[in-house]
């Protein structure tokens, strides 16, 4: 009896059948394999990647996650787009809404716009925007970003060190913190936002109602 060689192209007919229930057989493995990845794949996208287009931040209600009295915060420090060192403290006597975001994180880049026009909106001696990225690269990664999504009311504030991520307890960006007159921490969002919607204008107007002490 002669033994087809396994590196033979053509193996004899009393291999076929064989080879053949194999072939089927991996296909098979193969095609449900490839539907469970795709599932997974599938799920694990909707359930980690947030829609931050108009549509979703429309239909879902904005929320601060007020404290039940204000919280002394961290007085950290960073450069604004001068190269100039500065810190929170400098900024006291204003509302503050500081967003703690990075050029790399999709969701921080999506917002910013909304960021940019509630500066333009409500930015006064009495409030700012105070968009601190914590990119590596400094001032030139943030200013090519605010060029090329045409951010005119924001100022520029880096911190290349990161310390303040730790330095306010913030666990992921974007991270928004409310701060009042007094230079305390009264609320904070976690994740993106519209910030120009209605809703958060008022709740900002509530806070710079109240004088400073």
């Amino acid at each position: 009896m002669s033994i087809p060689n396994p590196c033979d192209s053509t193996p004899t007919d009393k291999w076929q059948p064989q080879r053949t229930v194999v072939a089927v057989r991996g296909m098979l493995v193969f095609a449900v394999s490839a539907v469970g990845v795709w599932f997974f794949l599938g799920q694990s996208a909707t359930a980690q990647t947030p829609d931050v287009g108009p549509a979703a931040s429309v239909q879902e209600p904005f929320s601060f996650a007020p404290f039940a009295s204000p919280r002394p915060i961290a007085n950290v420090v960073f450069e604004d787009g001068q190269g100039r060192k500065r810190m929170l403290a400098d900024l006291r006597g204003k509302v503050l809404l500081l967003n703690i975001w990075a050029t790399w994180c999709g969701p921080c880049r999506a917002e910013m716009p909304t960021l940019d026009r509630l500066q333009a909106h409500l930015g006064s001696k009495d409030f700012e925007v105070v968009a601190l990225s914590i990119d590596r690269g400094g001032q030139v990664v943030v200013k090519s970003f605010f060029d090329e999504i045409n951010v005119r009311a924001l100022a520029i504030y880096v911190d290349a060190t990161a310390a303040a991520q730790d330095k306010l307890g913030i666990v992921g960006i974007p991270t928004t913190v409310l701060i009042d007159r007094e230079g305390r921490e009264v609320a904070r969002h976690i994740g993106p936002a519209r910030w120009d919607r209605p809703e958060v204008i008022d709740i900002i107007r509530r806070y710079l109602s109240v004088p400073k002490t």
